[in-house]
């Protein structure tokens, strides 16, 4: 059972507090998946850490319903305007499903696994803020349809293995990954990539498109994500999430029902606070401070 509890989270502009993992150190060692506070310097951004080192966070069922429970307490949550999809092992992402005990699973086990993944992914992808896939180890099969649910992936510079791999294992990707890599690098490419079941190097994942960036040497992809969330988190986080709301939802659209969702999404932010707000920090030759409100 994932333990949360509600702990202030200072250095936010906006009062309130933050859904977090509890600060008992034998519970948080337990937990497959929890969410925390980025910290006081990385002000609005959240954690969803994965936490099963030992098999590279291959996704179990106890972690997918970790996994599934922390998104929707972070979905709720006010004060997040990003968050980051990391793992507590400076060398993994997530090597995909367990396959150990997808083994010993019957037929009806493994049809509501995948469809709980499904869910779990769709999600992820759905939830208002932007979020960030901080790759610092392998991202394979389901570990990569993950990072792809995010809106964004960075990955650490030495990291090697990043992969729709199932060809190999005498399946497809079967929780969006013949989807949303087709919809990212084209038909072609991911053709490419899923046929030949190709695991790439960070750099090669970016110079296909599957990766948005990657860090500097010495520096892992945590780092870099944060220094790109930091980016975000500045900005009207209304503004941000109506931004995601209306860049999703382009390709759903002929131009000119997409240029009046824009519109539609643009009109609400007119009359919010964190305009004015704007306005005044322009007019004032300072920063503003947005409240989400």
């Amino acid at each position: 059972m994932l333990l949360i509890t509600r702990l202030p989270f200072s250095g936010l502009s906006s009062p309130g507090h933050i859904l977090r993992k509890a600060y008992n150190v034998s519970a948080l060692s337990d937990a497959e998946a929890f969410l925390r506070p980025a910290g006081s310097s990385h002000p609005g951004v959240t954690y969803l850490s994965l936490n099963r080192p030992k098999t590279k966070n291959a996704i179990s069922v106890n972690l997918l319903q970790q996994f599934r429970d922390c998104l929707e307490h972070v979905s709720v949550d006010k004060d997040t305007r990003v968050l980051v999809v990391n793992s507590t092992s400076d060398n993994a992402f997530c090597s995909g499903a367990d396959l150990i005990e997808r083994k010993s699973m019957t037929k009806a086990q493994v049809d509501k696994f995948l469809k709980d993944l499904r869910s779990a992914f769709s999600g992820l992808e759905k939830l208002p803020f932007p979020t960030i896939a901080a790759i610092d180890g392998p991202a394979l099969g389901g570990g990569l349809e993950m990072a792809l649910s995010c809106d964004l992936r960075v990955a650490g510079f030495s990291v090697t293995k990043i992969g729709l791999t199932e060809t190999k294992l005498g399946i497809i990707p079967g929780a969006g990954g013949t989807q949303r890599l087709t919809r990212l690098i084209g038909i072609p490419r991911a053709k490419d990539l899923i046929f030949t079941a190709r695991a790439m190097t960070a750099h090669q994942a970016f110079d296909y498109g599957v990766i948005d960036y990657v860090s500097e040497e010495g520096e892992t992809g945590l780092d870099r994500a944060l220094r790109l969330a930091g980016e975000i988190s500045v900005n009207g986080p209304l503004a941000v999430r109506a931004a995601k709301q209306a860049i999703s939802r382009a390709m759903e659209f002929p131009l000119e029902a997409g240029l009046d969702f824009e519109r539609a999404s643009y009109e609400p932010l007119l009359h919010s606070k964190d305009r004015l707000e704007a306005l005044e920090a322009f007019k004032a030759k300072r920063p503003p401070q947005f409240k989400g409100e």
